[in-house]
């Protein structure tokens, strides 16, 4: 008989290990052409840096970043998947695996007790846990590992309904702008228009794991995509924050309705090493890495 509780405790601490020391290939080998059309030695220089750290991480099993952030977890639940409740517990326990076996920076600190040693809070909250339940009988899990310097630049407004696409427009371009350096760009941008102040935001860090490159299928989003990507770019804040090379990799826009005296607008920022891994478990054992 499987031990399926097992299968997902040790598919999440593979995750972990996969999402922090190995950078997805589509954004490595974005950086190496940019790196053959950036005029500049600083901005060469730059992401040469980033290409050969990426590849030592990946060939020594060691963290691209020393900053191995704070763990969220992205679940979506098969109405037929055997293991329920106890999934918050077997992916706490991961995490602490995670933790002593990777290693990963203990990044999870009690304001009251200090660090917790071992990415986890005792409240339960940490790490983060994102579930949404579907039909079928599998579970998919994606780590997303997110550093203290870009999610420090990471913002939320409540502006205006009045000012409209024009105004959530000028917020994300300033949002970047005042970024500056400080989340080591080039960035990658997740933007969330409506919903509310919580949901907004969680459409911004869901959007940020969307195909790379791929624009929105609603044509006006994808439209505005692509203008905010441009103008994102005119910002030249550049690699590092030096100002040679990109200052933006990808950007992507989710919308959803909003109250109509509210137009929530939130914008989560990632620096040039966007870490995530994800997996699917069938309900016999079988896994599937994506």
């Amino acid at each position: 008989m499987i031990n399926l509780e097992k299968i997902v405790e040790d598919t999440a601490v593979e995750l972990l290990k996969k999402s922090v020391t190995e950078l997805p290939t589509e954004f490595l080998e974005e950086l190496k052409k940019i790196l053959t059309t950036t005029n500049g030695a600083v901005g060469q220089a730059q992401l040469r840096s980033m290409i050969t750290n990426s590849e030592l991480a990946k060939k020594s099993e060691c963290p691209i970043c020393q900053d191995t952030g704070v763990i969220s977890y992205i679940i979506t639940l098969g109405d037929d998947f055997p293991i329920r409740s106890n999934l918050k517990k077997i992916l706490r326990t991961a995490t602490r695996r995670a933790t002593e076996k990777i290693p990963l920076r203990p990044n999870s600190v009690d304001i009251f007790k200090g660090n917790t040693g071992d990415n986890t809070s005792e409240d339960g909250n940490i790490p983060i846990i994102y579930l949404e339940l579907v039909s079928g009988d599998k579970l998919e899990i994606i780590v997303m590992p997110k550093g203290g310097g870009s999610s420090n630049v990471s913002v939320h407004k409540m502006i205006k309904p009045g000012l409209g696409i024009v105004g959530v427009k000028k917020f994300i371009i300033e949002a970047v702008a005042d970024a500056g350096s400080l989340g080591c760009p080039p960035y990658f941008v997740g933007v969330g228009v409506g919903g509310s102040e919580d949901l907004c935001m969680l459409l911004a860090k869901k959007a940020l794991l969307k195909p790379f490159k791929k624009r929105n299928s609603n044509s006006n989003i994808a439209a505005i995509e692509e203008e905010l990507l441009t103008k994102l770019n005119q910002l030249e804040i550049g690699a590092m924050g030096l100002g040679e090379g990109p200052t933006v990799l990808d950007l992507h826009v989710e919308f959803t309705a909003r109250h109509p005296a509210s137009l929530p607008v939130g914008v989560v920022i990632s620096c040039w090493a966007l870490r995530y891994a994800k997996a699917t478990i069938s309900k016999n054992g079988e896994i599937i890495y994506n």
